[in-house]
């Protein structure tokens, strides 16, 4: 197999929810493999932002806003993809949400909202490219699953329900359109560092867990997604359909602590 088979050179790639976080980073490693790829969010100023930084790049992108509450948006989004680009190859699903609480107490609103942008959101963005991917009989979409895909992790019900649907989702719309030319993935990270969690990950007994059962010894860079999701929008990744990637630094293979072994 040659190495070529890893350039996206001539694809285009959205990244909803590629502003920030795991998606940023995501966005930023297809576009230094070569494709053009647009970041798509709710928020009008991080979507400015993050295509100059496409741009500075050397890839071309557009400015366009999105919400997967709202499927409507999502078909703007493809449709002026289309315009410009004529096609649309690749489909990262990065929005995300979570809430930590107790289960036996977590509000019915507090879970419906993580359930609708987590799950409804991808099928939403999966409806509509996909659609599209059927009708060309190419396609990769990459959902964003977790850790809390295959364990559970404390006070965070909802957000694990979500993503262990996410894997399930993943998996029926593989074996459904495989046949098509549409290949349909998840990456599930391990413990990566983003703004939002940062804090808690770095001053906290709950941060210092994640560390301590993570073999490396530390916490992912957003960035060291970046292959695995090239792999999987790639044509090397040709015959690879309803797989759910882990990127944990060795996280889900550990069983005992590691401190807990040096005593």
């Amino acid at each position: 197999m040659s190495y070529a088979k890893f350039n996206l050179s001539g694809r285009v790639a959205v990244v909803i929810g590629g502003t920030s976080g795991i998606g940023r980073a995501i966005a930023h490693g297809l576009a230094e493999a070569g494709a053009d790829v647009v970041c798509s969010s709710r928020r009008a100023e991080q979507v400015e932002t993050t295509a100059r930084e496409i741009e500075e790049i050397g890839r071309k992108t557009l400015r366009i806003t999105s919400d997967v509450s709202d499927k409507n948006s999502l078909q703007n989004l493809l449709d002026e993809c289309v315009k410009e680009f004529g096609k649309v190859d690749i489909m990262v699903n990065s929005a995300g949400r979570t809430k930590r609480a107790p289960t036996l107490d977590f509000a019915e609103n507090d879970w419906n909202d993580i359930i609708e942008t987590n799950l409804t959101g991808t099928l939403r963005a999966c409806q509509v490219f996909g659609k599209h991917f059927l009708e060309n009989k190419y396609g990769r979409i990459i959902n964003i699953a977790s850790l809390s895909t295959f364990v559970s992790l404390f006070e965070v019900a909802a957000y694990s329900a979500s993503k262990a649907a996410v894997a399930s989702l993943t998996k029926s719309l593989a074996i459904e359109w495989a046949k098509h030319g549409v290949n349909v993935n998840a990456i599930a990270p391990g413990v990566f560092k983003t703004d939002l969690n940062r804090e808690l990950l770095e001053s906290t007994e709950r941060g210092k867990e994640f560390q301590t059962r993570t073999p490396m010894g530390r916490f992912g860079q957003v960035e060291e997604l970046a292959g695995a999701a090239i792999f999987l929008a790639s044509d090397a990744a040709s015959f690879v359909t309803g797989e759910v990637l882990v990127v944990d630094g060795g996280c889900l293979a550990s069983g005992v602590h590691q401190e807990a072994c040096r005593n």
